[in-house]
């Protein structure tokens, strides 16, 4: 063991006792064995989860999550306002980051293949209360998240309608905390928003797919991430013959600041403006891995779980350096200033790329099937998440409930309905979207964490997959993405401590007092 490894860990008596233990600090650290763990992956008969996804199943599930709000909204953001064209820089950093995470991932999938994620792993290394505070982070990465791109959703909806002269009610598909200012002639007053009525329909029909089947989400799925990659690449390849290569000089700005039109400073060019631009982006990496809440469903999960969630990063990442690298090439950073900042990519391809206004529509349906694709399967993730919460009874046990059909946990998922609805339905997408990141990025770090302090606990356990390089991949992964939430700022790590806060308080209430590990 390494010195550092020696203060991480506490020692134990027998890395192979299969038992439970219990760590120095008491009953909040117990930890779950790795035996436990997959009898529970194991079982089978009533309440378990069906088997039915293979290796390109689970690649299309990661690229279905992948590719959507990311690269469509956030990259004109990051090229506009830190990084103009080294944004595709940018995007190889944020990529960086993920990859390390997504190599720890890997590991854990093919040893521990068990539905719920990094809440299981956490479960089996760092004990329960770290598990139980990853579980409820996740929260913000999958049932929030959902509820913030269902709203996005709501707006490219509209805009599909555009297309037929057809608008919706602007009320209708706004939070009751929006306003649409009046015009100024005093005949026409500000409006205000009552629901986002297409977010919550969008939530419920998702919803009730997850309740009919994963092998059916899957195969809509695989239908969604077809259509969406079709026009990616189509956008590359032709886009790439109307780049201006003096829309790429410098490749690099250089470092200045840039205040936005809302009074936000930020920095622009130079290494803070790629650093700070690779956080901006890294939403478009979010969903990758839940990839892994899906281990219990998949046929041979220790050779298939490291394909799906290292091959949907790999595909994601290529795809997403080469858009990145058109869309600045083919419009200026000026562009993405103004008019050009909403509908950044459609905006692109009628301004400058003559004879494709055909195009611009298609990219237009092809972000609302990736909207859809991105919930469906951020949905799927925090069902299962809490399927195995509810199975170590750190949560009821109507979470862990499948149909007896379908063999789907159908209550959990009509419960995150509401949940997910209420938050679509009546708060802005701007006051939950960076909780997700902050979210996803503390999941990593425990991830990278506990791969390492796995290896030094159970080192004879099978691993169907190996990091590199551990602990040296490990920790870069937790530096990364440290460094990323450093970047979003106090107002985001005050939202996630508060969020925490609220976990904290029903775990003592609930889940302490109804473990099964501390029920023996």
């Amino acid at each position: 063991m390494s010195p550092l490894g020696a203060l991480l860990l506490p020692a134990e008596p027998s890395l192979t006792d299969s038992k439970e233990r219990l760590s120095m600090a008491g009953t909040l650290f117990r930890t779950k064995s790795i035996e436990r763990l997959m009898n529970d992956g194991a079982a089978t008969g009533e309440g378990a989860l069906k088997r039915t996804l293979g290796p390109g199943a689970l690649i299309a599930l990661g690229i279905g999550a992948i590719i959507g709000a990311g690269l469509f909204v956030r990259t004109a953001a990051a090229i506009a306002d830190r990084a103009g064209p080294s944004v595709t820089l940018a995007f190889l950093v944020a990529g960086l980051g993920c990859t390390f995470a997504g190599l720890c991932y890997a590991e854990f999938a093919s040893m521990i293949p068990v539905a719920g994620s990094a809440y299981t792993y956490s479960y089996a290394t760092m004990g329960e209360l770290m598990a139980w505070i990853i579980g409820w982070d996740l929260v913000l990465e999958y049932a929030v998240g959902a509820a913030t791109v269902a709203i996005a959703w709501s707006e490219y909806l509209n805009n599909v309608f555009g297309f037929f002269g057809v608008s919706m009610p602007w009320r209708l598909w706004h939070s009751p905390f929006q306003t649409m200012p009046g015009t100024g002639l005093g005949d026409v007053a500000a409006v205000h928003g009552i629901i986002n009525i297409p977010a919550i329909v969008i939530l419920f029909l998702l919803t009730l797919l997850l309740i009919r089947g994963t092998r059916e989400s899957a195969f809509v799925n695989n239908l969604i991430v077809i259509t969406k990659v079709t026009i990616v690449l189509m956008v590359i390849v032709i886009g790439w013959g109307f780049i201006n290569p003096a829309n790429h000089t410098p490749l690099i700005p250089v470092a200045t600041t840039y205040v936005t039109p809302e009074g936000v400073t930020h920095n622009y060019g130079g290494i803070m403006g790629i650093l700070g631009a690779a956080g901006v982006v890294f939403f478009a990496f979010i969903g990758f891995d839940a990839v892994s809440t899906t281990a219990q469903e998949a046929k041979n999960p220790q050779r298939d779980m490291p394909i799906g969630i290292l091959g949907s990063l790999a595909i994601c990442t290529v795809l997403y350096v080469l858009f990145a690298y058109v869309l600045s090439g083919v419009a200026t950073v000026e562009d993405f200033r103004s008019t050009g900042r909403e509908a950044s990519v459609a905006f692109a391809i009628s301004k400058y790329m003559t004879g494709y206004a055909w195009l611009a529509k298609f990219v237009t349906v092809a972000i609302l099937a990736g909207f859809s694709s991105v919930i469906l399967v951020m949905l799927l993730g925090q069902s299962r998440v809490f399927y195995s919460m509810s199975r170590d009874g750190l949560v009821p046990k109507i979470f862990a409930e499948t149909h007896p059909v379908y063999r789907t946990p159908y209550k959990s998922n009509m419960l995150f309905f509401v949940l997910t609805a209420l938050f679509a339905g009546f708060i802005p997408g701007d006051i939950v979207g960076e909780m997700t990141s902050i979210g996803t990025l503390f999941a990593f770090i425990l991830v990278c964490a506990g791969v390492w302090m796995l290896r030094v606990q159970r080192p004879e356990l099978k691993r169907g997959f190996r990091v590199p390089a551990v602990p040296v991949v490990s920790t870069l992964g937790i530096v990364v993405c440290g460094a990323m939430i450093y970047g979003l700022g106090w107002t985001n790590w005050l939202r996630l401590l508060a969020w925490l806060a609220i976990g904290l308080v029903l775990y003592f209430a609930y889940g302490k007092k109804h473990s099964l590990l501390a029920k023996g």
